[in-house]
């Protein structure tokens, strides 16, 4: 890699047609442009679609072996089946692997990283994959991880308020389609009576996410918690290097199409103070201190989508423990919370071929 010489490598983006791959496409016109050929790979029917990326039109070539020879890095933005099969076959290849779906991301040879808070981890890639994690833990992780490195964590309570476009574009098609279904209706006085205007219309989610809030997010897994939840916990501890870190939470659907907020009760191994977590957040890269509650100021959702940084307010020390920080944070999962991260992870690879 490193002895090849200087040069710009080949990118791939699977899934350059999806959800996080239109945002992917965006971001790689935005951000320095290390990049050689852009190539654009998506299932057989969108084959022949031209997208634009860096103000040129690039053709979508269909996801086969043959599309990956020559190129350095790939970028999955797709499913976790498909990743499962493919990212393999793009390795085998030659290409390192980024890949954001949960396919890879427990495996002890896949590295799980965060550029802000362990970018070291990208370099010891024994199967040629590096894994991005989850959008609800990285819409935290970085703020999280600054305060880990100077406080030392050691047990963290989270609840999200996570947006629609987590579950993909049916997510935020099932919610337009039920607001208009709710539009101009007497809702909110009879039990059920959101469900009866929504009828069928639940898309992805187990409940109308209209007018509503739905405690849960994922499938099932074991002892009542749902698979997003321990996604948190587990990707968590991976990254900050934690394994044994006390971790609960608790994931909540909520009708907002882009970004996810989270309330955070981190405890730290001493005495942490308020003044000194703020100076931590203000300088951190890849965060915005946003926070004077007395001004009305405090993230939302409404702020950060289309930003890239997580956003905190509402910093202040637990009532009754002296070791712990309550926090909202915001980040908009489709921007840090998948596309911009896989980009950067992308970019440390990169830097390999300098």
């Amino acid at each position: 890699m490193a002895g090849t010489g200087s040069r710009r490598p080949t990118l791939a983006v699977v899934g350059a047609t999806g959800a996080v791959g239109s945002v992917m496409l965006q971001i790689l016109s935005q951000r320095a442009d290390v990049w050689g050929e852009i190539r654009l790979i998506a299932s057989p029917r969108s084959a022949g679609r031209k997208l634009a990326v860096r103000g040129e039109e690039v053709e979508v070539v269909a996801l086969t072996e043959e599309a990956f020879a020559g190129v350095d890095i790939a970028m999955f933005d797709v499913p976790d089946e498909v990743s499962a099969r493919w990212a393999p076959i793009a390795a085998a290849k030659g290409a390192v692997v980024v890949d954001n779906s949960g396919a890879f991301r427990m495996n002890p040879e896949v590295p799980l990283v965060v550029p802000e808070v362990n970018p070291h981890a990208v370099r010891m890639r024994p199967r040629g994959i590096v894994a991005n994690p989850n959008c609800t833990t990285l819409s935290m992780i970085v703020a999280l991880g600054a305060l880990h490195a100077e406080f030392g964590l050691r047990g963290l309570v989270v609840s999200s308020y996570q947006a629609v476009s987590g579950a993909g574009r049916a997510g935020v098609e099932t919610l337009r389609q039920q607001l208009s279904l709710v539009a101009g209706t007497e809702l909110g006085t009879t039990p059920g009576d959101v469900r009866r205007a929504v009828g069928d219309n639940t898309g992805p989610f187990p409940e109308p996410v209209a007018l509503n809030v739905v405690p849960w997010a994922g499938s099932l897994r074991e002892d009542g918690w749902s698979s997003e939840e321990m996604k948190v916990r587990d990707e968590s501890r991976k990254i900050l290097g934690l394994p044994k870190l006390p971790v609960a939470v608790t994931c909540v659907r909520v009708p907002v199409l882009t970004g996810h907020s989270l309330t955070l009760h981190a405890r730290f191994e001493g005495e942490v103070t308020v003044a000194k977590a703020r100076e931590i957040l203000a300088t951190a890269p890849g965060v915005v201190l946003f926070d004077d509650p007395g001004a009305g100021e405090f993230p939302t959702p409404a702020d950060v989508v289309g930003t890239d940084p997580t956003w905190v307010g509402r910093v202040r020390r637990a009532l009754d423990d002296p070791t712990a920080l309550e926090l909202f944070v915001c980040g908009d999962n489709l921007r840090k919370g998948a596309a911009l991260n896989t980009a950067q992870i992308a970019e440390l690879v990169a830097a390999e071929f300098v």
